[in-house]
Protein backbone atom coordinates (compact mmCIF):
# COMPACT_ATOMS: atom_id res chain seq x y z
CA UNK A 1 0.00 0.00 0.00
CA UNK A 2 1.08 3.62 -0.68
CA UNK A 3 2.96 4.60 2.26
CA UNK A 4 1.26 8.65 1.98
CA UNK A 5 -2.23 7.98 0.10
CA UNK A 6 -3.65 11.22 1.47
CA UNK A 7 -1.00 13.43 -0.50
CA UNK A 8 -3.08 12.13 -4.02
CA UNK A 9 -6.14 13.91 -2.04
CA UNK A 10 -4.58 17.33 -1.92
CA UNK A 11 -5.96 20.09 -3.78
CA UNK A 12 -4.14 20.96 -6.97
CA UNK A 13 -2.40 23.94 -5.48
CA UNK A 14 -1.13 22.37 -2.19
CA UNK A 15 2.38 21.21 -2.61
CA UNK A 16 3.28 17.88 -1.30
CA UNK A 17 5.98 19.36 0.72
CA UNK A 18 6.85 22.50 1.93
CA UNK A 19 10.72 22.35 2.93
CA UNK A 20 13.20 24.09 3.58
CA UNK A 21 11.57 25.86 6.22
CA UNK A 22 12.48 28.98 7.23
CA UNK A 23 14.61 29.15 10.30
CA UNK A 24 13.61 32.11 11.62
CA UNK A 25 11.92 33.95 15.12
CA UNK A 26 8.06 34.12 15.38
CA UNK A 27 7.88 37.81 15.48
CA UNK A 28 9.60 38.14 11.94
CA UNK A 29 6.04 37.36 10.81
CA UNK A 30 4.83 40.54 12.10
CA UNK A 31 8.12 42.81 11.18
CA UNK A 32 7.42 41.22 8.03
CA UNK A 33 3.63 42.28 7.58
CA UNK A 34 4.65 45.40 9.11
CA UNK A 35 7.39 45.79 6.16
CA UNK A 36 4.61 44.98 3.39
CA UNK A 37 1.45 46.32 5.04
CA UNK A 38 2.25 48.85 6.80
CA UNK A 39 -1.14 51.07 6.82
CA UNK A 40 -3.33 47.91 6.94
CA UNK A 41 -4.91 47.16 9.93
CA UNK A 42 -3.26 44.43 12.04
CA UNK A 43 -6.39 44.31 14.81
CA UNK A 44 -9.97 45.55 15.00
CA UNK A 45 -11.11 45.91 18.14
CA UNK A 46 -15.04 47.69 19.03
CA UNK A 47 -13.97 50.39 16.10
CA UNK A 48 -10.35 51.12 16.67
CA UNK A 49 -7.83 49.83 14.43
CA UNK A 50 -4.25 48.90 15.19
CA UNK A 51 -1.84 49.15 11.80
CA UNK A 52 0.59 46.76 10.95
CA UNK A 53 3.22 49.43 11.28
CA UNK A 54 2.20 50.38 14.74
CA UNK A 55 1.93 47.39 16.43
CA UNK A 56 5.33 46.51 15.41
CA UNK A 57 6.26 49.28 17.10
CA UNK A 58 4.49 48.46 19.89
CA UNK A 59 5.66 45.51 20.36
CA UNK A 60 9.23 47.27 20.17
CA UNK A 61 8.48 48.93 22.96
CA UNK A 62 6.91 45.92 25.29
CA UNK A 63 10.62 43.95 24.72
CA UNK A 64 12.07 47.67 25.90
CA UNK A 65 9.59 47.22 28.38
CA UNK A 66 10.65 44.07 29.46
CA UNK A 67 14.21 43.98 29.70
CA UNK A 68 13.92 47.21 31.87
CA UNK A 69 12.14 44.85 34.15
CA UNK A 70 14.55 42.44 33.96
CA UNK A 71 13.36 39.94 31.31
CA UNK A 72 16.37 38.01 29.91
CA UNK A 73 16.18 35.10 27.29
CA UNK A 74 15.09 32.18 27.94
CA UNK A 75 12.65 33.82 30.54
CA UNK A 76 9.57 32.81 30.83
CA UNK A 77 6.73 35.33 30.71
CA UNK A 78 3.07 35.08 31.49
CA UNK A 79 0.09 36.55 29.84
CA UNK A 80 -3.93 36.50 31.18
CA UNK A 81 -5.83 38.26 28.78
CA UNK A 82 -8.70 37.70 26.54
CA UNK A 83 -8.83 38.68 22.86
CA UNK A 84 -7.81 41.94 22.87
CA UNK A 85 -4.83 44.27 20.80
CA UNK A 86 -3.04 43.99 24.50
CA UNK A 87 -2.59 40.39 23.87
CA UNK A 88 -0.71 40.71 20.75
CA UNK A 89 1.82 43.33 22.26
CA UNK A 90 2.23 41.21 24.70
CA UNK A 91 3.02 38.17 22.96
CA UNK A 92 5.45 39.93 19.93
CA UNK A 93 6.78 41.76 22.58
CA UNK A 94 8.16 38.71 24.91
CA UNK A 95 9.22 37.03 22.20
CA UNK A 96 11.29 40.10 20.66
CA UNK A 97 13.24 40.47 24.31
CA UNK A 98 13.55 36.95 24.10
CA UNK A 99 11.70 35.41 26.52
CA UNK A 100 9.16 32.07 26.58
CA UNK A 101 5.32 33.18 26.36
CA UNK A 102 3.25 31.70 28.69
CA UNK A 103 -0.40 31.79 27.87
CA UNK A 104 -2.71 31.96 31.05
CA UNK A 105 -6.61 31.24 30.86
CA UNK A 106 -8.08 34.11 32.59
CA UNK A 107 -10.64 31.86 33.94
CA UNK A 108 -8.47 29.74 36.53
CA UNK A 109 -8.62 29.62 39.66
CA UNK A 110 -6.12 30.89 41.68
CA UNK A 111 -5.10 26.94 42.55
CA UNK A 112 -5.03 26.82 38.72
CA UNK A 113 -2.80 29.94 38.12
CA UNK A 114 -0.61 29.08 41.10
CA UNK A 115 0.25 25.49 39.61
CA UNK A 116 1.00 26.59 36.46
CA UNK A 117 3.07 29.95 36.89
CA UNK A 118 4.78 27.74 39.72
CA UNK A 119 5.47 25.23 37.57
CA UNK A 120 6.64 27.41 34.75
CA UNK A 121 8.78 29.62 36.81
CA UNK A 122 7.38 32.58 35.81
CA UNK A 123 8.35 35.98 37.04
CA UNK A 124 6.65 38.32 35.21
CA UNK A 125 3.02 38.63 34.15
CA UNK A 126 1.08 40.61 31.89
CA UNK A 127 -2.67 40.50 33.08
CA UNK A 128 -5.92 42.61 32.06
CA UNK A 129 -7.34 44.50 35.11
CA UNK A 130 -10.38 42.84 35.85
CA UNK A 131 -8.39 39.62 36.63
CA UNK A 132 -5.43 41.50 38.81
CA UNK A 133 -7.13 40.38 41.71
CA UNK A 134 -7.39 36.55 41.30
CA UNK A 135 -4.07 36.53 40.24
CA UNK A 136 -3.32 38.38 43.50
CA UNK A 137 -4.34 35.82 45.30
CA UNK A 138 -2.73 33.25 43.89
CA UNK A 139 1.04 34.89 44.21
CA UNK A 140 2.23 33.68 47.29
CA UNK A 141 2.47 30.53 45.72
CA UNK A 142 4.67 31.40 42.82
CA UNK A 143 7.50 33.14 42.01
CA UNK A 144 5.45 35.89 40.25
CA UNK A 145 7.57 39.27 40.98
CA UNK A 146 5.54 41.59 38.87
CA UNK A 147 2.01 42.23 37.13
CA UNK A 148 1.86 44.62 33.93
CA UNK A 149 -1.66 45.11 33.93
CA UNK A 150 -4.00 46.66 31.47
CA UNK A 151 -7.17 47.67 31.28
CA UNK A 152 -9.64 47.02 28.73
CA UNK A 153 -10.31 50.59 27.51
CA UNK A 154 -7.40 51.70 26.90
CA UNK A 155 -7.46 50.02 23.08
CA UNK A 156 -10.84 51.51 22.82
CA UNK A 157 -12.34 54.49 20.76
CA UNK A 158 -12.07 57.62 23.10
CA UNK A 159 -15.65 57.68 23.34
CA UNK A 160 -16.44 53.93 23.94
CA UNK A 161 -13.64 53.65 26.20
CA UNK A 162 -15.15 56.87 28.58
CA UNK A 163 -18.47 55.28 28.51
CA UNK A 164 -16.65 51.70 29.63
CA UNK A 165 -15.11 53.21 32.10
CA UNK A 166 -18.25 54.94 34.23
CA UNK A 167 -20.47 51.67 33.47
CA UNK A 168 -18.89 48.77 32.60
CA UNK A 169 -15.46 49.23 34.22
CA UNK A 170 -16.97 49.52 38.25
CA UNK A 171 -19.23 46.31 37.63
CA UNK A 172 -16.69 44.07 35.96
CA UNK A 173 -13.85 44.57 38.38
CA UNK A 174 -12.06 46.67 36.09
CA UNK A 175 -10.82 49.05 38.61
CA UNK A 176 -8.18 48.14 40.72
CA UNK A 177 -5.96 49.88 43.05
CA UNK A 178 -1.88 48.17 42.14
CA UNK A 179 0.05 46.36 44.96
CA UNK A 180 3.49 48.00 45.18
CA UNK A 181 5.67 46.88 42.87
CA UNK A 182 3.05 46.05 39.55
CA UNK A 183 2.79 48.94 37.01
CA UNK A 184 0.43 50.06 34.10
CA UNK A 185 1.24 48.79 30.89
CA UNK A 186 0.38 52.11 29.20
CA UNK A 187 2.55 53.57 31.68
CA UNK A 188 5.29 51.48 31.10
CA UNK A 189 5.38 51.46 26.98
CA UNK A 190 5.33 54.55 27.36
CA UNK A 191 8.69 55.18 29.31
CA UNK A 192 10.15 53.38 26.18
CA UNK A 193 10.26 53.81 22.09
CA UNK A 194 10.80 51.21 19.29
CA UNK A 195 14.38 51.81 19.03
CA UNK A 196 15.09 50.94 22.53
CA UNK A 197 14.36 47.79 21.97
CA UNK A 198 17.39 45.01 23.34
CA UNK A 199 19.28 43.81 20.40
CA UNK A 200 18.50 39.71 21.84
CA UNK A 201 19.78 37.55 19.22
CA UNK A 202 16.83 34.89 18.80
CA UNK A 203 17.17 32.13 16.76
CA UNK A 204 14.49 29.75 15.24
CA UNK A 205 15.21 27.02 17.34
CA UNK A 206 15.00 29.26 20.43
CA UNK A 207 12.10 28.40 23.68
CA UNK A 208 9.01 30.26 22.22
CA UNK A 209 5.78 29.25 24.14
CA UNK A 210 5.72 27.66 27.26
CA UNK A 211 2.05 25.30 26.22
CA UNK A 212 0.03 24.10 28.54
CA UNK A 213 -2.99 21.44 28.16
CA UNK A 214 -6.20 22.09 29.65
CA UNK A 215 -5.69 19.30 32.36
CA UNK A 216 -8.21 17.21 31.46
CA UNK A 217 -6.32 14.04 32.36
CA UNK A 218 -4.95 14.98 35.29
CA UNK A 219 -2.32 18.08 36.05
CA UNK A 220 -1.48 20.02 32.95
CA UNK A 221 1.93 19.75 30.93
CA UNK A 222 3.91 22.64 30.07
CA UNK A 223 4.89 21.93 26.34
CA UNK A 224 7.54 23.32 25.25
CA UNK A 225 7.50 24.80 21.41
CA UNK A 226 9.81 26.11 19.66
CA UNK A 227 10.13 29.57 16.90
CA UNK A 228 10.29 26.82 14.18
CA UNK A 229 7.63 24.85 15.34
CA UNK A 230 4.95 27.93 15.12
CA UNK A 231 6.31 29.19 11.82
CA UNK A 232 6.02 25.85 9.92
CA UNK A 233 2.32 25.33 11.69
CA UNK A 234 1.84 28.73 10.52
CA UNK A 235 2.84 28.16 7.04
CA UNK A 236 1.20 24.98 6.64
CA UNK A 237 -2.08 26.28 7.46
CA UNK A 238 -1.11 29.19 4.84
CA UNK A 239 -0.82 27.28 2.21
CA UNK A 240 -3.81 24.75 2.83
CA UNK A 241 -5.60 28.22 2.14
CA UNK A 242 -4.52 28.37 -1.27
CA UNK A 243 -6.51 30.98 -1.90
CA UNK A 244 -5.89 33.55 0.76
CA UNK A 245 -5.32 36.73 -0.10
CA UNK A 246 -2.58 38.32 0.78
CA UNK A 247 -3.17 41.99 2.75
CA UNK A 248 -7.05 41.72 2.24
CA UNK A 249 -8.75 39.19 4.43
CA UNK A 250 -10.06 39.66 8.14
CA UNK A 251 -10.27 36.59 10.67
CA UNK A 252 -12.65 36.85 13.24
CA UNK A 253 -10.53 36.10 16.46
CA UNK A 254 -12.53 34.24 18.60
CA UNK A 255 -10.71 31.79 19.84
CA UNK A 256 -8.23 32.22 23.34
CA UNK A 257 -5.11 33.80 21.70
CA UNK A 258 -3.61 31.82 25.18
CA UNK A 259 -4.64 28.63 23.28
CA UNK A 260 -2.55 27.33 20.17
CA UNK A 261 -5.38 26.77 18.18
CA UNK A 262 -6.74 31.05 18.29
CA UNK A 263 -2.91 31.85 18.54
CA UNK A 264 -1.46 29.86 15.67
CA UNK A 265 -4.73 29.11 13.18
CA UNK A 266 -5.66 32.90 14.30
CA UNK A 267 -3.17 35.42 15.00
CA UNK A 268 -0.04 33.86 13.65
CA UNK A 269 -1.87 32.46 10.22
CA UNK A 270 -3.65 36.11 9.82
CA UNK A 271 -0.06 37.84 10.77
CA UNK A 272 1.56 35.73 7.89
CA UNK A 273 -0.92 36.64 5.39
CA UNK A 274 -1.01 40.31 6.23
CA UNK A 275 -4.45 40.24 7.52
CA UNK A 276 -6.93 42.15 10.16
CA UNK A 277 -7.74 40.16 13.61
CA UNK A 278 -11.53 41.03 14.71
CA UNK A 279 -10.74 40.91 18.47
CA UNK A 280 -13.48 38.73 20.19
CA UNK A 281 -12.52 38.71 24.15
CA UNK A 282 -15.47 36.46 24.94
CA UNK A 283 -16.64 33.30 22.31
CA UNK A 284 -19.89 32.82 24.74
CA UNK A 285 -20.93 36.43 23.57
CA UNK A 286 -22.89 35.79 21.25
CA UNK A 287 -24.23 39.38 20.50
CA UNK A 288 -20.66 40.65 20.10
CA UNK A 289 -19.56 37.67 17.54
CA UNK A 290 -22.86 38.39 15.42
CA UNK A 291 -21.92 41.98 15.90
CA UNK A 292 -18.12 41.82 14.73
CA UNK A 293 -19.43 39.66 11.64
CA UNK A 294 -22.25 42.64 10.46
CA UNK A 295 -19.54 44.90 11.49
CA UNK A 296 -16.42 43.99 9.84
CA UNK A 297 -17.55 41.28 7.29
CA UNK A 298 -14.39 38.81 8.33
CA UNK A 299 -13.45 36.25 5.37
CA UNK A 300 -11.92 33.97 7.68
CA UNK A 301 -13.30 32.08 11.22
CA UNK A 302 -12.01 29.52 13.23
CA UNK A 303 -14.06 27.98 15.79
CA UNK A 304 -15.51 24.73 16.99
CA UNK A 305 -18.83 23.06 16.79
CA UNK A 306 -20.74 24.38 19.52
CA UNK A 307 -20.17 28.24 17.97
CA UNK A 308 -21.13 27.00 14.55
CA UNK A 309 -24.29 26.04 15.93
CA UNK A 310 -24.82 28.70 17.61
CA UNK A 311 -24.68 30.96 14.46
CA UNK A 312 -26.90 28.92 12.91
CA UNK A 313 -29.32 29.37 15.33
CA UNK A 314 -29.33 32.50 16.32
CA UNK A 315 -32.29 34.77 15.52
CA UNK A 316 -30.36 37.25 14.04
CA UNK A 317 -29.08 34.91 11.45
CA UNK A 318 -32.44 33.16 10.92
CA UNK A 319 -34.71 36.04 10.19
CA UNK A 320 -31.36 37.53 8.04
CA UNK A 321 -30.69 40.54 9.72
CA UNK A 322 -27.09 39.10 10.16
CA UNK A 323 -25.91 38.05 6.74
CA UNK A 324 -22.76 35.99 7.02
CA UNK A 325 -21.92 35.92 3.52
CA UNK A 326 -18.86 37.56 4.34
CA UNK A 327 -17.19 34.29 5.39
CA UNK A 328 -15.08 32.28 2.67
CA UNK A 329 -13.34 29.63 5.02
CA UNK A 330 -13.32 28.76 8.57
CA UNK A 331 -11.88 25.29 10.27
CA UNK A 332 -14.19 23.24 12.74
CA UNK A 333 -11.61 21.69 15.60
CA UNK A 334 -11.43 20.40 19.19
CA UNK A 335 -14.61 17.93 18.95
CA UNK A 336 -16.65 16.18 16.02
CA UNK A 337 -18.72 18.57 13.27
CA UNK A 338 -21.95 17.24 12.86
CA UNK A 339 -22.84 17.27 9.49
CA UNK A 340 -25.82 18.92 10.06
CA UNK A 341 -24.13 21.97 11.59
CA UNK A 342 -21.63 21.91 8.40
CA UNK A 343 -24.55 22.12 5.70
CA UNK A 344 -26.35 24.58 7.26
CA UNK A 345 -23.29 26.52 7.96
CA UNK A 346 -22.12 26.43 4.15
CA UNK A 347 -25.85 27.22 3.03
CA UNK A 348 -26.06 30.46 5.18
CA UNK A 349 -22.62 31.49 3.89
CA UNK A 350 -21.94 29.98 0.72
CA UNK A 351 -18.65 29.49 2.32
CA UNK A 352 -16.63 26.08 3.33
CA UNK A 353 -16.16 24.47 6.79
CA UNK A 354 -13.87 22.22 6.97
CA UNK A 355 -12.96 19.54 9.58
CA UNK A 356 -9.32 19.64 10.98
CA UNK A 357 -7.56 17.89 14.07
CA UNK A 358 -4.38 19.51 16.38
CA UNK A 359 -3.01 19.11 19.48
CA UNK A 360 -1.01 21.26 21.88
CA UNK A 361 1.72 19.44 21.23
CA UNK A 362 1.97 20.03 17.63
CA UNK A 363 0.47 23.46 17.92
CA UNK A 364 -2.02 23.56 16.33
CA UNK A 365 -3.13 21.82 13.29
CA UNK A 366 -1.73 18.49 11.76
CA UNK A 367 -5.28 17.46 9.42
CA UNK A 368 -8.07 19.08 7.75
CA UNK A 369 -10.22 18.31 4.94
CA UNK A 370 -9.14 20.04 1.81
CA UNK A 371 -11.22 22.91 0.46
CA UNK A 372 -12.05 21.71 -2.91
CA UNK A 373 -11.98 18.22 -2.45
CA UNK A 374 -13.67 15.54 -0.90
CA UNK A 375 -15.28 16.14 2.85
CA UNK A 376 -15.51 12.55 4.47
CA UNK A 377 -18.09 13.22 7.01
CA UNK A 378 -16.66 12.38 10.57
CA UNK A 379 -13.23 12.55 9.15
CA UNK A 380 -10.72 15.08 10.23
CA UNK A 381 -9.04 15.27 7.02
CA UNK A 382 -5.76 14.66 5.38
CA UNK A 383 -2.10 15.48 6.91
CA UNK A 384 -1.02 18.30 5.98
CA UNK A 385 2.24 19.00 4.40
CA UNK A 386 5.30 17.19 5.74
CA UNK A 387 3.36 15.23 8.24
CA UNK A 388 3.92 12.06 8.58
CA UNK A 389 1.03 9.88 10.09
CA UNK A 390 0.88 6.00 11.17
CA UNK A 391 -1.50 4.69 13.07
CA UNK A 392 -0.37 1.77 15.41
CA UNK A 393 -1.03 -0.94 17.26
CA UNK A 394 -2.33 0.09 20.80
CA UNK A 395 -0.47 -3.05 22.52
CA UNK A 396 3.34 -2.66 21.40
CA UNK A 397 2.75 1.13 20.03
CA UNK A 398 5.07 0.02 16.75
CA UNK A 399 3.23 -1.76 14.42
CA UNK A 400 1.77 -0.07 12.11
CA UNK A 401 -2.06 -1.03 11.51
CA UNK A 402 -3.21 -1.33 7.71
CA UNK A 403 -6.84 1.10 6.37
CA UNK A 404 -9.52 1.21 9.09
CA UNK A 405 -7.59 -0.69 11.76
CA UNK A 406 -8.08 0.92 14.46
CA UNK A 407 -4.72 1.80 16.99
CA UNK A 408 -2.94 4.56 18.33
CA UNK A 409 -2.60 7.99 15.98
CA UNK A 410 1.69 8.88 16.20
CA UNK A 411 2.84 11.42 13.91
CA UNK A 412 6.04 13.73 12.96
CA UNK A 413 6.65 16.73 11.27
CA UNK A 414 7.99 20.30 12.04
CA UNK A 415 5.34 21.27 14.51
CA UNK A 416 6.29 18.72 16.89
CA UNK A 417 6.94 19.97 20.03
CA UNK A 418 10.16 19.26 21.91
CA UNK A 419 9.29 17.36 24.82
CA UNK A 420 7.33 18.52 28.67
CA UNK A 421 8.78 21.19 30.69
CA UNK A 422 10.41 19.43 33.46
CA UNK A 423 8.57 15.99 32.75
CA UNK A 424 11.29 14.05 31.00
CA UNK A 425 9.19 10.83 31.53
CA UNK A 426 5.97 12.04 30.04
CA UNK A 427 8.22 12.94 27.36
CA UNK A 428 9.62 10.14 26.77
CA UNK A 429 6.16 8.44 27.01
CA UNK A 430 5.28 10.99 24.41
CA UNK A 431 8.19 11.43 21.48
CA UNK A 432 9.24 7.94 20.98
CA UNK A 433 12.28 6.83 18.50
CA UNK A 434 11.45 4.15 15.95
CA UNK A 435 14.58 1.15 14.93
CA UNK A 436 14.85 2.50 11.52
CA UNK A 437 15.63 5.68 12.58
CA UNK A 438 14.90 9.46 11.84
CA UNK A 439 12.71 11.89 14.23
CA UNK A 440 10.98 10.51 17.13
CA UNK A 441 7.14 9.92 16.69
CA UNK A 442 4.56 11.64 18.52
CA UNK A 443 2.29 9.49 20.38
CA UNK A 444 -0.91 11.41 20.49
CA UNK A 445 -2.77 9.54 22.80
CA UNK A 446 -6.04 9.12 20.35
CA UNK A 447 -7.31 6.43 19.18
CA UNK A 448 -7.81 6.73 15.12
CA UNK A 449 -8.42 4.71 11.81
CA UNK A 450 -7.04 5.85 8.23
CA UNK A 451 -9.40 4.68 5.23
CA UNK A 452 -7.94 3.76 1.87
CA UNK A 453 -7.81 7.34 0.58
CA UNK A 454 -5.66 8.57 3.52
CA UNK A 455 -8.34 10.17 5.28
CA UNK A 456 -7.82 10.16 9.32
CA UNK A 457 -10.50 9.48 11.74
CA UNK A 458 -11.02 9.60 15.56
CA UNK A 459 -11.93 7.24 17.11
CA UNK A 460 -11.25 8.36 21.04
CA UNK A 461 -9.30 9.13 23.64
CA UNK A 462 -6.94 6.12 24.68
CA UNK A 463 -7.43 7.04 28.16
CA UNK A 464 -11.19 7.04 27.67
CA UNK A 465 -11.75 3.67 27.09
CA UNK A 466 -14.69 1.86 29.05
CA UNK A 467 -14.77 -2.06 29.42
CA UNK A 468 -18.30 -2.98 30.63
CA UNK A 469 -17.91 -6.69 30.79
CA UNK A 470 -13.93 -6.62 29.30
CA UNK A 471 -15.87 -4.99 26.04
CA UNK A 472 -14.25 -2.41 24.69
CA UNK A 473 -16.33 0.95 23.88
CA UNK A 474 -15.19 4.13 22.79
CA UNK A 475 -17.02 6.87 24.53
CA UNK A 476 -16.98 9.59 21.08
CA UNK A 477 -19.29 6.66 19.28
CA UNK A 478 -21.86 6.25 21.55
CA UNK A 479 -21.89 10.62 22.03
CA UNK A 480 -22.13 10.76 18.11
CA UNK A 481 -24.81 8.68 18.38
CA UNK A 482 -26.62 10.61 20.83
CA UNK A 483 -25.88 14.01 19.14
CA UNK A 484 -28.18 12.38 16.16
CA UNK A 485 -31.49 12.50 18.02
CA UNK A 486 -33.07 15.24 17.52
CA UNK A 487 -34.54 15.90 20.92
CA UNK A 488 -30.39 15.79 21.71
CA UNK A 489 -28.08 19.05 21.91
CA UNK A 490 -25.16 17.42 23.27
CA UNK A 491 -23.76 14.63 25.51
CA UNK A 492 -20.96 13.47 27.07
CA UNK A 493 -20.11 10.18 27.61
CA UNK A 494 -17.98 7.79 30.32
CA UNK A 495 -17.47 4.93 32.13
CA UNK A 496 -18.15 5.11 35.99
CA UNK A 497 -19.06 2.04 38.38
CA UNK A 498 -22.35 0.86 39.68
CA UNK A 499 -23.62 -0.81 43.06
CA UNK A 500 -21.62 -3.82 42.26
CA UNK A 501 -18.38 -1.74 41.31
CA UNK A 502 -18.73 -3.16 37.77
CA UNK A 503 -17.65 -0.06 34.91
CA UNK A 504 -20.89 0.59 33.01
CA UNK A 505 -21.27 2.92 30.53
CA UNK A 506 -23.37 6.83 31.46
CA UNK A 507 -24.30 9.40 29.24
CA UNK A 508 -24.89 12.99 30.33
CA UNK A 509 -27.50 14.42 28.06
CA UNK A 510 -28.18 18.39 27.46
CA UNK A 511 -31.72 18.37 25.60
CA UNK A 512 -32.49 21.52 22.82
CA UNK A 513 -34.73 23.99 24.77
CA UNK A 514 -37.84 23.14 25.15
CA UNK A 515 -37.63 19.49 24.73
CA UNK A 516 -38.41 16.18 27.04
CA UNK A 517 -37.40 13.14 26.63
CA UNK A 518 -37.03 9.75 29.07
CA UNK A 519 -34.25 7.70 29.42
CA UNK A 520 -35.83 4.99 27.46
CA UNK A 521 -36.72 6.79 24.77
CA UNK A 522 -32.77 7.52 24.75
CA UNK A 523 -32.10 3.82 24.77
CA UNK A 524 -34.57 2.96 22.17
CA UNK A 525 -33.01 5.33 19.56
CA UNK A 526 -29.40 3.74 20.52
CA UNK A 527 -31.03 0.48 19.83
CA UNK A 528 -29.77 -0.93 16.28
CA UNK A 529 -27.27 1.97 15.92
CA UNK A 530 -25.08 0.50 18.88
CA UNK A 531 -24.36 -3.04 19.93
CA UNK A 532 -26.20 -3.52 23.15
CA UNK A 533 -23.12 -3.24 25.51
CA UNK A 534 -22.47 0.38 23.61
CA UNK A 535 -25.88 1.47 24.74
CA UNK A 536 -25.59 3.64 27.85
CA UNK A 537 -26.72 1.73 31.28
CA UNK A 538 -27.18 4.86 32.64
CA UNK A 539 -28.44 8.29 31.45
CA UNK A 540 -28.66 11.86 33.66
CA UNK A 541 -30.14 14.66 31.96
CA UNK A 542 -28.85 17.61 32.99
CA UNK A 543 -28.73 21.47 32.17
CA UNK A 544 -24.91 21.82 30.95
CA UNK A 545 -21.79 19.81 30.58
CA UNK A 546 -18.57 21.25 31.57
CA UNK A 547 -15.84 22.41 29.16
CA UNK A 548 -12.89 23.14 28.30
CA UNK A 549 -12.40 26.52 26.95
CA UNK A 550 -12.30 24.99 23.31
CA UNK A 551 -15.19 23.30 23.51
CA UNK A 552 -14.28 20.05 24.51
CA UNK A 553 -16.40 18.11 27.11
CA UNK A 554 -14.46 17.59 30.32
CA UNK A 555 -15.35 13.52 31.15
CA UNK A 556 -12.82 13.82 33.67
CA UNK A 557 -14.91 16.51 35.71
CA UNK A 558 -18.18 14.61 34.93
CA UNK A 559 -16.58 11.26 36.09
CA UNK A 560 -15.01 13.20 38.93
CA UNK A 561 -18.59 14.63 39.65
CA UNK A 562 -20.00 11.41 39.64
CA UNK A 563 -17.84 9.96 42.38
CA UNK A 564 -18.45 12.94 44.45
CA UNK A 565 -22.29 12.05 44.44
CA UNK A 566 -22.37 8.67 45.35
CA UNK A 567 -19.65 9.35 47.71
CA UNK A 568 -22.16 12.07 49.43
CA UNK A 569 -24.89 9.19 49.12
CA UNK A 570 -23.09 6.93 50.95
CA UNK A 571 -24.61 7.78 55.01
CA UNK A 572 -21.72 7.79 57.20
CA UNK A 573 -21.18 5.18 60.00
Amino acid sequence: MDEKPWLKHYDPPVPHSLAPYPDKPVFALLEEAAARYPDRPCTLFKGRAITYRKMNQLSDRMAAALAGLGVKKGDRVGICMPNTPQFVIAYYGVLKAGGVVVGVNPLYTPRELEYQLQDSGTEILAVMSNFYRRVKEAQPGTNLKTLVVTRIQEQLPPLLGLLFRFGKARKGGHQVELAAGDVWMKDLLARYSPSDRPPVPVRGGDRALLQYSGGTTGLSKGAVITHNNLVANALQIRTWFHDTQEGQERLLEVMPLFHVYGMVAGMLFATLAGGGMVMVPNPRDLKDVIGNINKYQPSFLMGVQTLYNAINNHPDVKSGKCKPGSIRHCISGAAPLLLETKQTFERLTGGKLVEGYGLSEAPTATHCNPLLGLNKPGSIGLPLPDVECQVVSIHDGVTALGPDEIGELTLRGPQVFQGYWNQPEETAQALRARPEGGPPWLHTGDIARMDEDGYFYIVDRKKDLIKPGGLQVWPREVEEVLAAHPKVKEAGVAGVRDAQGAEVVKAWIVLNEGEHATKGEIRSFCTGKLASFKIPGQIEFCAELPKTHVGKVLRRELVRQEREKTAAAIPSE
